[in-house]
């Protein structure tokens, strides 16, 4: 049937042109019956020819399994190692009779871990760790140093993690001997070593990080309510184990000796620890801006130092989420908080927007805030990382700023975009915008044409898990030393891609 098909054709002229043919354009018969056939055999044309290509992205470069070693035994899993290790060898010593000390003091070695557990994770303590690290290293001491001051004070959560630990198996043991010597021991302190086991347990494994990245509010209910049912089980446990006299089966309770035993000097610690913050929590006024849909723009009242991050909640003490701090300086009028809409919590920023929000008073120190120990530096960050990286730069004119997002001006708004280009030169910034530029930039390249030429000596990374991963590998194999962002405290990244602002 195509065989007899017969397409008529006719020259088409340009009119500058008369007389010259341009084209053959086809003039299709109006039979119904021969135009099937026709657009048939156009479609298979169509069909047969090449599809246009992709571009080919850029492979990205592979590293030593050496250096990817050395990117994941960091500081935080060396200090866990020394901690938990060095525990374990106590406890094995303690269970097989050679540790008289942990024998008789059981209860201290128990309540001692947990005490310096919580020290490690306190705001307060932290920030005066800081402050002399950075009043007593800034710039004068070697690099090594400081890049190792740097370092042990990010990664302070591995001791919290080892000593945590340690002090649940601890826990387990004294109950497990109070129960092997029960004729020695009252039923209630019995029973309290159990509540007390349970209690300590699920807190400690709700800090699991599968539990914590993944199921952040379930964490963080259990690792806080459970923990305090566990602060007031202990101190319950401590009280009833000290005051009963085993071998004449009586009560002391003049208190006279239980003021000797250390776990009572112990719990007082702990429990001061874990109150100190919370004493600092206050219902503040916020401003919420909405630039775009994606991002909710919180600012407080008052100035800050540069590299600290604050909690916030809805609630006085449930789900508060973390987020960096950008103020121009303690004399600020007003400080921001930059929250990426994606759980519930910054989701209802946006269709909710509160006239007030609770938070701790006393921020808590980022690995920004050693920035002051470099003469120099480089602050690389995609999306809404800029929230924890844009106060070392404002405040700095020694810190060199590279911005990686998507259509950052319309994104992220007025105030931001303002507070960039009033206070940071050309010199000293680089704003990729993937959508203007038809995507990402080569960000190793970037990097270290401006960690050369701007003479830094130390990189800050805020990017999300990937993105972290690869300018760490990429800094590492060049020998660029590097900070990169931890995933036990931040909230507003997804781990499983790049941030929806990138």
């Amino acid at each position: 049937m195509a065989s007899d098909l017969k397409i008529e054709t006719e020259k088409v002229y340009d009119d500058p042109e008369k007389g010259t043919a341009d084209a053959i354009v086809p003039v299709y018969p109006r039979d119904e019956k021969q135009l099937e056939v026709v657009q048939y055999l156009e479609v298979k044309k169509s069909e047969t020819k090449e599809a246009p290509k992709k571009p080919t992205p850029k492979p990205r470069k592979k590293v030593s399994r050496w250096i990817r070693f050395k990117i994941w035994f960091n500081t935080y899993r060396k200090f866990f190692c020394f901690t938990f290790g060095l525990n374990m060898i106590g406890l094995g010593l303690a269970a097989s009779g050679h540790f008289p000390y942990a024998i008789q003091q059981s209860g201290a070695m128990v309540v001692g871990n947990l005490n310096f557990a919580i020290l490690m994770r306190n705001e307060i303590f932290g920030r005066i760790l800081y402050w002399i690290v950075n009043t007593a290293f800034a710039k004068w001491t070697p690099l090594w140093w400081r890049l190792g001051c740097t370092s042990v004070l990010q990664h302070l959560g591995g001791i919290h993690s080892g000593c945590a630990l340690s002090g649940v198996l601890w826990l387990l043991l004294k109950v497990v001997n109070a129960f092997r010597s029960h004729q020695l021991q009252h039923d209630a302190v019995l029973v309290m070593g159990v509540v007390t086991n349970f209690a300590v347990m699920i807190s400690a494994l709700s800090a699991f990080p599968w539990v914590r990245n993944t199921h952040h509010n379930v964490f963080e209910r259990h690792h806080r309510f459970v923990g305090w049912i566990g602060l007031l089980s202990t101190w319950a446990f401590v009280i009833l184990g000290d005051c009963y006299n085993g071998v004449t089966k009586t009560w002391d309770l003049s208190g006279v000796d239980l003021i000797h035993h250390q776990d009572v000097w112990f719990t007082i610690g702990m429990t001061i620890f874990i109150a100190l913050p919370w004493i600092c929590v206050r219902e503040v006024p916020v401003d919420i801006e909405l630039p775009s849909p994606k991002v909710a723009i919180i600012r407080f009242e008052r100035g800050m130092q540069q590299g600290l991050l604050g909690r916030i909640s809805r609630s006085s003490i449930m789900e508060y989420h973390a987020f960096g701090i950008i103020s121009e300086g303690k004399h600020a009028k007003y400080h921001y908080m930059i929250a990426g809409v994606q759980g519930d919590f910054t989701k209802s920023l946006v269709n909710d927007p509160p006239r007030t929000l609770w938070t701790r008073q006393v921020k808590f120190a980022g690995v920004s805030n050693t920035s002051t120990l470099y003469k120099r530096g480089i602050r690389i960050c995609t999306g809404t990382g800029i929230g924890a990286a844009l106060s070392t730069c404002l405040q700095s004119p020694n810190w060199f700023l590279i911005w990686i997002g998507s259509d950052q001006e319309k994104t992220f708004g007025p105030t931001i975009s303002g507070l960039i280009h009033r206070h940071l030169e050309p010199e000293r910034l680089v704003l990729w915008d993937s959508k203007k530029r038809g995507g990402r930039p080569d960000t190793m390249k970037i990097l270290k044409e401006a960690y050369h030429t701007w003479g830094a000596e130390v990189v800050f990374i805020t990017s999300n898990y990937i993105g972290n991963t690869e300018i760490m590998e990429g800094c590492k194999d060049a020998g660029i030393p590097v900070f990169g962002t931890l995933w036990d405290f931040v909230s507003n990244f997804d781990k499983r891609g790049f941030s929806k602002h990138h």
